[in-house]
């Protein structure tokens, strides 16, 4: 059990047979009365954010969140195959659990799989990766002194806005969190 006097950001808590992530917290101390606490809660299997007080002597039970390395290893239509690279046992997610997060993940690569009591509910890729673009326009010289970018197809079929001077063949590095473009590998 967590008293919400003792609540960080990231802490997951069970909370009305749901599972929550603390965004945000604020300890609040108001001239006339008593003390509370404001959090932004994520339900993490279904994705949305709720706004709850807490007094700060309340307490939640705290969650706990497994979260094991596993390979991409293909995709067979809607399901995606992992496998523990420990045991080599395979598991296949549908596309509902995964959302967006292999948007940026090649096969074979190494992600985080997130469960709650043996339910997997979320996968995690790595924070960077390195990507080859298969198409994109050219560049023209002389056309940076705005800083501008374009659009470009990396290789796992993505779409990443990248500096002029980036052209078709070049590997480059993308911040899987935001999917922006770091720098030319």
């Amino acid at each position: 059990m967590i008293s919400a006097g003792d609540f960080r950001n990231g802490i997951t808590i069970e909370l009305d047979n749901n599972i929550y992530q603390i965004i945000e917290f604020q300890h609040v101390k108001p001239g006339k009365g008593a003390a509370f606490v404001r959090t932004k809660l994520k339900n993490i299997k279904s994705g949305g954010v709720v706004e709850k007080t807490f007094r700060p002597t309340e307490k939640c039970p705290q969650a706990r969140i497994d979260r094991k390395d596993m390979q991409y290893l293909y995709s067979d239509g809607d399901l995606y195959n992992f496998m523990d690279v420990e045991t080599y046992e395979q598991i296949a997610l549908n596309k509902d659990a995964i959302g967006d997060a292999l948007k940026f993940v090649k096969e074979n690569e190494m992600c985080k799989v997130c469960s709650h009591n043996g339910s997997v509910f979320a996968v995690e890729p790595p924070l960077f990766v390195e990507l080859e673009i298969t198409d994109t326009e050219p560049g023209f010289k002389g056309d940076t002194a705005t800083g501008a970018s374009k659009p470009a197809t990396v290789e796992t079929g993505a779409l990443v806005y990248v500096p002029l001077f980036v052209n078709q063949g070049d590997k480059i590095k993308i911040d899987t969190r935001t999917g922006e473009y770091l720098s030319r590998v």
